[in-house]
């Protein structure tokens, strides 16, 4: 029986380990808080730090493979793991690039994948240069996730609020849609995509609201992506899942975002509404069987489950029942101890075959269901 270890324990964690039931591994988990939403549903758990390279060279050592559900770990133990033989999933070179928003960026250009212009910028005094190329979006370099890390600057009003450690600035683009591609690479190099999602923001948050699947894209638009998505994970060089977010602009023009190196927010309705979900699928690669189907069961959409503003604690999930009374619904509680203003705490799938439902029903979740707390 393989032994895989996952670097992280969070509700990525939580929801790959409710797909290893099916298979026969031994899974080991390491994260520094043992009471995190995976932590009780591994074979062995480890508390260690995932950014320290004892703690991550340790824990992997004895290991047939590892992943990660997040991209902040320390690359250069995963390094050394794959030179002594342990299989790692992404690549640590691919990783190295993606982790890194300069150097993913960079990577996009070098390897002539439609992106937005950017400048790479050391700190805010170099903003100042670069009023002509507002209105922009200035990223932190490494750290940032979530909507963390990401300001808007567009006048030059604004610069203050930009970051004083290396980041990029990349041009603001007049955009029609967000998408998001899920494609896996196998051991062998075999490729399959999942259906594109469309993906709807709460701009307040900088957080996905919800998402439907398959998006709603000329057969153009989806070819486009489709050849861009499969671009740039060849160039990555890494078997894995990988989720690849773009912009489809008002000419149909279809540009890369980014890149996350793993399992992903924009593929989690695949466990309900997909033959082989992005969890089973990235088991199979990792245990070198034959990949699964990703073709659609049924049309989706997907509702984050957010922590309420002005709420930090125990969570209380007020209106569940109510969500729970909704046919084709499945929801999902990440298990978290503590509820936090704008922290994702789960979410909810919806199936059918009608977009306008799918919309009509994402909406009602949205004002019905809400994650306050105790006190």
């Amino acid at each position: 029986m393989k032994k895989i270890g996952i670097l992280g324990g969070g509700q990525l964690g939580r929801m790959l380990l409710q797909a290893a039931i099916n298979y026969p591994v031994e899974t080991f988990l390491m994260e520094n808080d043992a009471e995190c939403p995976a932590a009780h549903l591994c074979h062995h758990f480890t508390k260690g730090d995932i950014t320290v390279f004892d703690d991550v060279y340790n824990f992997g050592k004895g290991l047939n493979a590892i992943t990660i559900e997040i991209e902040n770990v320390n690359d250069a133990a995963l390094e050394k793991l794959e030179s002594e033989g342990v299989k790692i999933y992404p690549r640590p070179a691919a990783l190295k690039i993606i982790k890194n928003k300069i150097k993913q960026k960079q990577f996009y250009k070098d390897n002539e994948i439609p992106t937005s212009d950017f400048f790479i910028t050391q700190n805010v005094e170099d903003l100042k240069a670069l009023t002509h190329f507002l209105p922009a979006v200035h990223k932190i370099g490494e750290g940032g996730y979530d909507g963390k890390g990401v300001q808007i600057i567009r006048t030059s009003s604004d610069i203050a609020s930009g970051f004083n450690v290396p980041a990029i600035l990349e041009k603001m683009v007049a955009i029609h849609k967000e998408i998001a591609m899920i494609v896996v690479v196998s051991q062998t190099g075999e490729t399959a995509l999942y259906p594109p999602v469309d993906m709807v923001f709460d701009n307040r948050l900088n957080l996905l609201s919800y998402q439907i699947s398959p998006a709603d894209i000329t057969e153009k638009v989806l070819w486009k992506a489709e050849a861009i998505s499969l671009t740039v994970v060849k160039a990555l060089q890494s078997a894995g899942i990988f989720a690849v977010e773009l912009f489809v602009d008002k000419e149909g023009n279809v540009l890369v975002n980014e890149t996350a190196p793993r399992v992903h927010n924009s593929g989690h309705h695949t466990i309900e509404a997909n033959y082989s979900s992005q969890f089973d699928m990235l088991w199979r690669i990792m245990l070198q069987y034959p990949l699964g189907n990703t073709e659609h069961i049924l049309p989706a959409a997907i509702v984050n489950i957010i922590g309420a503003a002005n709420c930090t604690g125990t969570p209380v999930y007020e209106g569940l029942e109510k969500v729970l009374e909704i046919p084709d619904a499945f929801v999902h509680i990440y298990g978290k101890t503590i509820t936090k203003p704008g922290r994702k705490m789960g979410h909810v799938t919806i199936l059918s075959k009608e977009k306008q439902e799918l919309i009509h029903q994402a909406n009602r979740i949205l004002q019905t269901l809400t994650v306050s707390s105790y006190g």
